[in-house]
């Protein structure tokens, strides 16, 4: 990736830095198989202002709670600090293990991207807070090396088993551009998706369906593709490259679909890329729908709320649709004609009052900008 023009600047009292949320257009449940996503940034944001204080502790204030969190270093274990607050001391606690020197800080957290929405707070916050206190440390680590940390937080310390995708996401985005990242290489490339100049919208719409990661169903999925991808003797299930052979080989059916979906997304991501690098991008929409499709089908992660709100999307207009994120609820997205946003939008919601499903709420997506500096107010 160039060089960002906010590089760390000396050590001050205060840094304020911001990280989006994101979408992921396409490629989902492909990260932990070495395979590749293709996200983008959305404009909604989740700021953190840390500032020195004497110590010895660290306190979190934030709209998701009333009362400030507040931990030292005896509670920098993993699992010690629970609930939100604990993606701010995992990223504490993962700094400190690689040697960064944290002073103790008084961090406000201040977010309008959706919580348990699918579009990946939780990175957000993890990156935003990370950047921060790099900052007021005064250490030198590259951009490049921010998303592995703040996975790490998540993964060891908070204890959800999520791949690369959205801190990557969340820190290399650029406006107007989707990020092609291959998750075994790490290498990340900039995609054209500028959906203005060709007369189309990103819909996205929150189903209201609230999802957990970490309940044990996205591990679940996960321990199956590496023990399927250990039974096919090979390194992760991206290295399937007959998926004929691969569905012979494997005796358990569950196995076997989630392969299939696994090799069939990375191979919709990569037609994705070659459609927008073209100027087509009208003509991912059949990519957006088959990778639904594969989704509740083969790795069986949509719930009715994510299938309903696909189908209404398409059956008004859009061009196509699928869930995004790591499914169980969250968030549908639909590429839709600019002028046909509002008429999709009331379908979906007309849907689901007929369900008697929550009313959903909408957000017309622009790809933003990554992690970035922001001036204290």
């Amino acid at each position: 990736m160039p060089a960002r023009d906010d590089e760390m600047s000396p050590v001050r009292g205060t840094a304020v830095w911001s990280a989006p949320g994101r979408v992921n257009l396409i490629g989902e449940h492909t990260d932990y198989n070495d395979g590749f996503v293709l996200p983008f940034a959305l404009s909604q944001r989740t700021t953190v202002t840390a500032s020195i204080t004497p110590g010895p502790h660290w306190t979190v204030r934030s709209s998701y709670e009333d009362a400030p969190v507040r931990f030292d270093r005896a509670d920098l274990e993993p699992g010690r600090v629970p609930g939100w607050a604990g993606y701010v001391a995992g990223v504490v606690w993962v700094l400190r293990s690689a040697g960064v020197d944290i002073p103790a800080a008084d961090i406000v957290v201040a977010s309008d991207v959706p919580v348990g929405a699918g579009l990946s707070s939780s990175a957000a916050l993890e990156c935003a807070t990370l950047a921060a206190l790099l900052e007021l440390s005064g250490a030198d680590v590259p951009r490049s090396g921010w998303p592995a940390l703040a996975r790490r937080a998540e993964n060891d310390y908070v204890g959800v088993p999520c791949g690369i995708l959205d801190q990557s996401a969340a820190v290399l985005c650029r406006s107007g551009h989707a990020l092609f990242l291959d998750c075994r290489s790490g290498e990340a490339q900039d995609v054209p998706f500028d959906l203005t100049a060709d007369g189309l919208a990103m819909l996205v719409i929150d189903t209201g369906a609230r999802h957990r990661h970490a309940d044990g169903e996205y591990a679940k999925r996960r321990a199956t593709c590496e023990a399927a991808a250990r039974s096919l003797g090979v390194p992760a299930l991206r290295d399937v490259t007959d998926l004929a052979a691969a569905l012979s080989t494997l005796d358990d059916e569950v196995a076997r679909r989630r392969t299939r979906h696994v090799v069939t997304e990375n191979e919709r991501v990569l037609a994705t890329i070659e459609l927008l690098r073209s100027g087509r991008p009208a003509d991912i929409g059949p990519l957006l729908t088959a990778s639904h499709a594969s989704l509740r089908d083969d790795f069986e992660v949509t719930v009715p709320e994510l299938d309903v709100a696909v189908e209404a999307a398409v059956d008004a207009g859009a061009l196509g649709a699928r869930m995004t994120g790591g499914g169980f609820g969250g968030c549908v997205i639909a590429l839709v004609p600019a002028n046909l946003a509002p008429a999709v939008a009331g379908a979906v919601a007309e849907t689901f009052a007929s369900r008697g499903f929550a009313s959903p709420t909408f957000i017309d997506a622009t790809p933003a900008e990554g992690t970035r500096r922001d001036q204290p107010r």
